[in-house]
């Protein structure tokens, strides 16, 4: 059953250390969940990023070839902004990822690689709530970012990657799914806020295409009306909400 909406959210887990988050495209952390990132950074964890594509088909104006690169390093420099410096790139072509076992593999060896206790995705499911239909990148990258958790700590599967020398990592807690329609818990995004939307704005070449707002009026507007909705079920303060799967 769907939780009622104005269910109060309850406050993410914080005993732990490591996180990774795979997501399919630069910018996807960044409107998904940066304000959460900056905070756990800032109290000394380690987060890293896994990127399945470098976005290189999100520009109408730009050929992929020059896009890709040019997004990779907007996306590093987003990254820095909120305290990660690892930012990693699995190659799938942007715009038609494929869920299925290569994928998995690929993410399951990116976590036995970083060991992280949380793993951190982004809406896997078909819609954004209502009528407002998800990408398939992000619905495959999401689910299978859910699946592979699961696969890394398993030894009889991909046991290619043992071979490899990535031992097999069951350490995997929680995966926290970002822009969720049915969120459970939350992270207070006051102090990461105005970091948050440094990091967006980091994509100035894809806002610019997307929009002809002013890009920090643009990005400073959606970050905040996100956090304040999301802080009207996590006792008035500005959130990053997540669903949170356990294991």
């Amino acid at each position: 059953m769907t939780a009622p909406r104005n269910e109060q959210l309850k406050a993410m887990p914080d005993d732990w250390r490591r996180a990774l988050a795979v997501v399919a495209h630069p910018d996807d952390l960044e409107y998904g969940c940066a304000a959460a990132v900056a905070g756990w950074t800032d109290g000394g964890r380690e987060v890293a990023y896994l990127l399945a594509t470098r976005g290189e088909a999100g520009i109408d104006s730009l050929e992929p070839s020059a896009c890709g690169p040019l997004r990779e390093r907007e996306q590093r420099a987003s990254a820095a902004v909120v305290g990660v410096s690892t930012v990693e790139f699995l190659d799938h072509r942007d715009g038609v990822v494929e869920y299925g076992v290569p994928l998995r593999r690929d993410i399951a060896a990116a976590i036995r690689r970083h060991r992280p206790e949380l793993v951190i995705t982004l809406n896997h499911r078909d819609t954004w709530g209502g009528v407002a239909w998800n990408t398939p990148d992000h619905v495959a990258v999401g689910r299978a970012t859910l699946d592979a958790a699961a696969d890394a700590g398993n030894r009889w599967i991909f046991p290619e990657l043992t071979e490899r020398g990535l031992e097999p990592w069951n350490g995997v807690r929680w995966v926290a799914v970002a822009g969720s329609a049915q969120p459970t818990h939350a992270v207070d995004a006051t102090a990461g806020l105005e970091r948050a939307v440094r990091s967006l704005l980091r994509h100035r070449t894809y806002i610019e295409a997307l929009t002809d707002e002013d890009p920090e009026t643009y990005a400073r507007s959606f970050l905040t009306a996100q956090t304040e909705a999301a802080g009207e079920r996590f006792g008035g303060t500005p959130a990053v909400a997540f669903e949170l799967f356990g294991r």
